[in-house]
Formats: C-alpha cells, sequence, structure tokens
C-alpha cells in the first residue's frame, strides 16, 4: 500500500508558447510510485491521477479526442467551460464529467475569475492516438510525436 498528500506532489507547471494554454498539475500516480504511461502490463497502475489548476482564461490543452483512453474529471472549486464538438457546457465545483474515446473535449477556465482546480483520472492503454480537429493533427502516444496524417491507398509502398 502507498500513501501520498498532494501538498507533497511536486507541481509542473505547463504554458504554450502563445499563452492560450496553461496550467499546473500535480501528478499523484507518479508520486504514488506509478510509472508514467505505462498500466500493470508495465509494473504501472491501471489508471492516472492528476490535480490540475487552470489560471483564469486559460485552457488545458487544444480540443483533441483520444483514440483509447477515458477520461474522468472531478471539478473541485472554480467555474470554467467544458467543450466538445458543437458543444459547451458550464462546469463548477462538484461537478463530473467523462470523456469516452472518441469524444472532443477541452476545459477552459473563466476569465477573470479564481483558478478552475480539478481532478482528472485517466485509463491507461498500451497505445493512443489523440486526434486535434482544429489542425487535424494527431499525437502518437506513448512516443509523443506530433504528426501530420494524409490519405494514402492501404497497399500503397506495400507492394
Amino acid at each position: 500500500m502507498e500513501k501520498v498528500n498532494v501538498h507533497s506532489v511536486p507541481v509542473e507547471h505547463r504554458r504554450s508558447p502563445g499563452g492560450r494554454f496553461e496550467l499546473r498539475r500535480q501528478n499523484v500516480s507518479l508520486a504514488l510510485g506509478g510509472i508514467k504511461d505505462t498500466g500493470p502490463w508495465g509494473g504501472g497502475h491501471p489508471f492516472d491521477v492528476e490535480l490540475v489548476t487552470l489560471p483564469p482564461g486559460k485552457a488545458n490543452f487544444p480540443l483533441h479526442a483520444h483514440a483509447a483512453q477515458t477520461e474522468y474529471y472531478l471539478i473541485i472549486s472554480g467555474r470554467g467551460r467544458l467543450i466538445g464538438e458543437g458543444t459547451e457546457e458550464v462546469i463548477g465545483a462538484g461537478d463530473h464529467v467523462i470523456c469516452h474515446p472518441g469524444e472532443v473535449h477541452q476545459i477552459i477556465a473563466d476569465e477573470g475569475g479564481e483558478a478552475l482546480v480539478y481532478y482528472v483520472l485517466a485509463d491507461h492503454h498500451r497505445a493512443d492516438v489523440i486526434s486535434y480537429p482544429r489542425s487535424g493533427r494527431k499525437m502518437l502516444k506513448p512516443e509523443y510525436r506530433v504528426v501530420q496524417v494524409s490519405d494514402a491507398d492501404y497497399y500503397e509502398g506495400e507492394e
């Protein structure tokens, strides 16, 4: 059994070059002995847990969808918006949200208010493809490579 208090978990600060995306996150799973992006097959936990703080007016990540991963959000404090494909929901303290594979999502903290604080729990898969509908790019996990994808014939270059 492992135990950790979130106040002792290191804070990672991420900010995009233009400043639209910014968050502080504490990876509770790693503090409990988990292995980044590795589930039980490699000695890691079956899911990842992070405490995330979004400054007012900031988005967590670009609008995206996971091919394999499910993400569950528990909003602790603050207010914001959950953006989906053609949808927008107000979120605040006490709200629970689940994003299944294939569901486009993004979280944005309200402007001028307090920070939006939430836990995210995500299940682990050996691989995932994250799609970004606004740019058409994809990110491959666990390689963490962002790529542009173009259509090709299935057998092209194979014969």
